[in-house]
C-alpha cells in the first residue's frame, strides 16, 4: 500500500517548513534570542562552573552539552517562559528542584538519568562529581532569574 502522506518533493513540504517558524511579532516573541548561522554551531561558551557547548539553535528549541566542575553549582533560578530537560550522560548531579506546591526536593542524578524543569520551577545543578549533560530547551536563552548565585550575578541574567 502506498504511503499517500509523503511529499512528492521537497517544494511539497516549503509551505510546511515555513508556516511552522514563529513571527517575529508573535506573543512572546522578544523572549526569544535570533539564532546564529549554522556555520557558527557548536558554539563554545564559558561559565563559571565550567562550560556549555551550544551545539543545536532554532527558533523552536535549543540543544547544549554542560559541563559541570566538581564542587560547582549553577545559580538557583528560574524561567518565566523557558522549558527544559536535562539528561546526564556521565557523573553525579544533585538536582534541586521546586515541586506543584513549590517546596524544593533534592534528588542525584546519575548517567542515563533525566529531569523536566517546567516553566517556573525553581532549580539548581550541582555537580557531585564532574558531570556532562545534555540539556534541551526552548530557545529563551536569557530568560534566567538568578535568586542566589555563587558567583556574584544573583538578580541578573548575565552569562
Amino acid at each position: 500500500m502506498a504511503d499517500d502522506t509523503r511529499p512528492e518533493s521537497d517544494e511539497a513540504v516549503a509551505p510546511f517548513v515555513d508556516a511552522a517558524a514563529p513571527f517575529a511579532d508573535a506573543p512572546g516573541a522578544e523572549w526569544i534570542a535570533p539564532a546564529p548561522p549554522a556555520s557558527e554551531l557548536p558554539r563554545h561558551v564559558d561559565k563559571p562552573w565550567g562550560a556549555e557547548e551550544i551545539w543545536a539553535w532554532t527558533t523552536r528549541y535549543v540543544g547544549k552539552t554542560l559541563t559541570i566542575e566538581a564542587g560547582k553549582r549553577l545559580s538557583l533560578q528560574y524561567h518565566e517562559r523557558k522549558d527544559e530537560w536535562v539528561h546526564v550522560l556521565e557523573g553525579r548531579l544533585l538536582l534541586t528542584l521546586g515541586g506543584d506546591d513549590g517546596v524544593l526536593a533534592q534528588r542525584e542524578l546519575g548517567p542515563g538519568d533525566g529531569a523536566h524543569v517546567a516553566t517556573g520551577r525553581v532549580h539548581r545543578y550541582e555537580a557531585l562529581e564532574r558531570c556532562q549533560l545534555v540539556e534541551v530547551s526552548t530557545p529563551e536563552l536569557d530568560d534566567v532569574v538568578r535568586i542566589e548565585d555563587d558567583f556574584g550575578r544573583a538578580g541578573t541574567s548575565a552569562p
